[in-house]
């Protein structure tokens, strides 16, 4: 969780406040008077769509296309109609993915004169997007589904191999992006399916993280409506990533946020943004008031001029640019259609001390235009960014059908460090027993536990994660008269990772209550029970999630376990982990008791 004391509160608005008056010479506060519960706001908002510009001549574009002293700017490719995400092979080819096109296309400079003579299709699928390499293999991802391929000598793809088909349905934003972390795990960016609403399904709004089989996930971090550009930090391994920010809330409202990823926290979204401001127009499930998610979410690290849609984001590695562009990230900014005047058409570096982000600088500029009649037009709307074996840097404009290369002909001054990834993106739990074995009960005498299944029989598929994920009727007696609370987890032991992994954890429940119907929310605070709490499983969502060993497994052990406390409350957060319930629950628990469901899935994944 993070706790902010008044005076960082003060410091992290003024760096925000500062950051919003840096970057737009018309910043002015648009949302008036109180947003909350009961919110009485007025909001002016504005709705400019530039004019696509479509300059034929090389030399005549590039021309207008504004760089740092030193840097050069040429059309590598055209005619290229949609490309979007960029990467760069092992052996130093540029591919791209064209969403609308449906492909992935391989961009080859065969006599090293800086221009693509050679344009191939290499892979194809409806809505293909993000792309990632892993030494010889490239990973692609759809809408709903993750691909695997070999690389060949050629640079064309061998067959693909779907490893992943059921994430979440799109909506608004369909445009999911991969990447291969230094723990060597797929991280994948699933967005919103709206511009502000409560999702259900938990993985929408998230990164989660995937083995590089599919076979298992997780999710990583979420409340973020659409992370597409995100990377890991070359000296550190820390993740970060630039989420868009909430439209129609005014033209300077809400700033794009760069975000430091963290393994189990949320960053906001869809009641707060920025720091720790509340979004007037919606609030969190009964039960929790928009300050409690503001204190339970984590704020941006900086924030940029609103509405102008960072896209592929790329931490520079090479050895090309002068030295001090070691370790900063440049992003691809799209530009804006919600805000007057437009913003983005750009892209932007983002400067790194000792790994830390401290500040933006235009790197690229002159892609939006006033034009002589008063209106607004764009040559580009920059989508991907990857940086070249060579350490140039390319950039590609899905709208108008080009990639860009920039090159660096002035001196480098400073020596090249080297700089190595260290994987400290996710830590990894040790193997725990269950906790029925963790917790010492007062009382020697167990609660008798019933569910809708018999003890060690089948749980039925409707409790499964294949089925409708439904909790399952539980009821229970014995307890003893001093019980104040009730605990629920559940277990299995026998997974392989996390060890065990956990399905739910429901805490102060009331002391009075025997039962529980199946079928809850996944909400943070029950409002029946009223003002139970739900903690975080290790699919990293809120509430109870069903079974899903991998195929081929046999039969998981399911552990529903309960536990008597002599406190009606623990005086947790909702969203809590494990360790910490079972921390807070050590010297108050009076019995214990628990049923045992078994489940193993068949078919394939």
């Amino acid at each position: 969780m993070l706790m902010r004391s008044p005076l960082a509160t003060h410091l992290s608005k003024m760096l925000f406040l500062t950051t919003a008056l840096t970057l737009s010479a018309t910043a002015s506060a648009q949302m008036k008077d109180t947003a909350g519960e009961f919110s009485d706001v007025t909001i002016e908002s504005s709705v400019l769509e530039p004019e696509k510009l479509a300059v034929p001549d090389d030399k005549k574009l590039t021309a207008l296309i504004k760089a740092p002293e030193g840097f050069t700017v040429e059309v590598f490719a055209r005619n290229l109609v949609n490309p979007r995400m960029l990467a760069v092979s092992k052996s130093g080819v540029l591919y791209a993915t064209r969403r609308s096109v449906g492909d992935v296309i391989m961009l080859k400079d065969d006599n090293g004169d800086g221009k693509a003579e050679t344009v191939r299709t290499v892979a194809s699928r409806p809505g293909m997007h993000g792309i990632a390499f892993d030494e010889n293999d490239v990973f692609l991802i759809t809408v709903n589904d993750v691909y695997t391929a070999p690389v060949k000598e050629d640079g064309t793809f061998g067959p693909l191999t779907r490893i992943i088909n059921d994430l979440p349905d799109a909506g608004q934003h369909a445009n999911r992006t991969l990447g291969l972390g230094p723990d060597g795990m797929l991280y994948i960016s699933v967005g919103s399916t709206c511009n502000e609403c409560q999702e259900s399904n938990a993985e929408n709004a998230t990164i989660l993280r995937a083995s590089k089989d599919g076979i298992s996930r997780s999710i990583f971090a979420s409340g973020l409506r659409n992370t597409i550009g995100f990377d890991w930090e070359p000296t550190t391994g820390t993740l970060y990533g630039f989420d868009h920010g909430i439209d129609w809330l005014g033209d300077e409202v809400q700033i794009e946020e760069l975000n430091h990823l963290e393994q189990g926290k949320r960053y906001g979204w869809p009641y707060i943004f920025g720091a720790g401001e509340f979004n007037p127009h919606i609030n969190p499930a009964e039960g929790i008031t928009l300050s409690k998610w503001a204190a339970l979410s984590t704020e941006p690290v900086l924030g940029y001029t609103a509405h102008s849609a960072p896209m592929q984001m790329a931490f520079y590695q090479g050895t090309m640019f002068p030295s001090d562009f070691r370790g900063d990230a440049f992003v691809a900014m799209r530009g804006s259609w919600n805000r007057r005047p437009p913003s983005g058409y750009e892209v932007v570096r983002i400067n790194f001390e000792d790994g830390q982000p401290k500040a933006f600088e235009k790197f690229l500029q002159g892609f939006l235009l006033r034009q002589e009649n008063g209106r607004y037009g764009y040559l580009g709307r920059l989508a991907g960014i990857a940086v070249g074996k060579d350490g140039s840097l390319f950039v590609a404009d899905d709208s108008n059908g080009l990639v860009y290369r920039v090159s660096y002909s002035g001196e480098v001054n400073g020596s090249q460090s080297s700089l190595m990834n260290t994987p400290n993106t996710y830590r990894e739990l040790p193997p725990s027993k269950i906790a029925i074995e963790l917790l010492v009960a007062k009382s020697p005498a167990p609660i008798e536990l019933n569910a809708i299944f018999a003890d060690k029989k089948p749980i039925p598929l409707s409790y499964a994660a294949d089925g409708e994920s439904a909790s399952p009727t539980l009821g229970w007696r014995g307890a003893p008269e001093a019980t104040r609370s009730f605990v629920i987890i559940v277990d299995d032991p026998d997974a392989a990772t996390p060890k065990p992994f956990v399905h739910w954890l429901a805490y102060d429940l009331p002391g009075n209550l025997n039962h529980l119907r199946e079928g809850l929310p996944n909400d943070p605070v029950l409002s029946h029970p009223k003002d139970a709490k739900q903690g975080m499983n290790s699919a990293g969502s809120l509430g109870y999630i069903g079974p899903k060993p991998p195929v081929g497994d046999p039969a998981h052990n399911y552990h529903f376990q309960i536990f008597a406390l002599d406190v009606e409350t623990l005086g947790l957060d909702p969203g809590m982990t494990r360790d910490a319930l079972i921390t807070a629950m050590n010297g108050h628990v009076l019995a214990k008791g628990q049923v045992i469901g078994t489940f193993q899935r068949e078919g394939t994944r």
